[in-house]
């Protein structure tokens, strides 16, 4: 019996010609989808959209296109800038080059559709698909110029806005203050605001203790989320002499 059925699988395999063995090979996997972030640094102008090089293998190119979500075959697609030639933008969390392209013209309050596909040198594609409406993505950069004047018990802290912000008197911003310190080596910290205005004094620190302080914007009605954290600044409150 067990020869027979031996024999009967060997004929099998001879009929189709190896066909049987192909497709229980493994195929191989899917080049993952781009990590595409969109964010809005000047509400209500140019939209931006970018990602990072992929690690594994380098596309042959990117189609990057977009179009609003009741408008399907309004499709727009838009040039793909590469690190090279985008050096400024940057990921602020590893400081590493992104590939980007900008929305510009986005309507307020309207749906869009963002389509980035990574094309690779054997043909096969990945695609990242996902849907905003501009005020969801809404992120200032961060504050500049963050300056801080020591008092006696107290801290003058002033800054800039973020000179990417263009619209203050029609789209103002609030701000966040983020104090860091250290207690027996364990980092510890405090966000307080927030704040309408470029400065604020702060009181109740203790004299003696180093601070690391930060300051991240946001869009005054709560549009998006709050920028980065600014570059940070240490201060010091000095000790009162009795």
């Amino acid at each position: 019996m067990a020869k027979a059925v031996f024999v009967a699988v060997s004929l099998l395999l001879s009929f189709l010609g190896g066909r049987a063995l192909e497709d229980l090979s493994p195929t191989a996997s899917p080049p993952p989808p781009p990590m595409v972030h969109c964010c809005c640094s000047s509400y209500p102008k140019v939209a931006r959209c970018s990602w990072p090089e992929p690690t594994h293998s380098s596309p042959v190119h990117y189609i990057a296109t977009y179009h609003e979500t009741n408008q399907p075959l309004a499709t727009n697609t838009y040039q793909v800038i590469p690190p090279v030639a985008s050096s400024s933008v940057l990921d602020p969390a590893s400081s590493q080059q992104m590939w980007h392209f900008q929305l510009p013209n986005l309507k307020l309050f309207t749906d869009y559709i963002v389509n980035i596909t990574a094309v690779y040198p054997s043909n096969s594609h990945s695609s990242h698909l996902s849907s905003f409406m501009l005020e969801d993505i809404v992120k200032p950069d961060p504050p500049v110029d963050l300056r801080v004047s020591p008092k006696v018990r107290s801290v003058l802290l002033e800054w800039s806005p973020p000179l990417t912000w263009d619209n203050l008197d029609i789209f103002p911003l609030k701000y966040q203050i983020r104090f860091q310190w250290n207690i027996r080596g364990k980092p510890k910290f405090v966000n307080i605001g927030p704040f309408e205005t470029n400065s604020a004094e702060l009181r109740e620190l203790r004299t003696g203790r180093p601070y690391m302080v930060q300051v991240c914007a946001q869009e005054l009605l709560g549009l998006g989320e709050c920028s980065e954290w600014s570059e940070a600044v240490n201060v010091t409150i000095p000790k009162v002499k009795l």
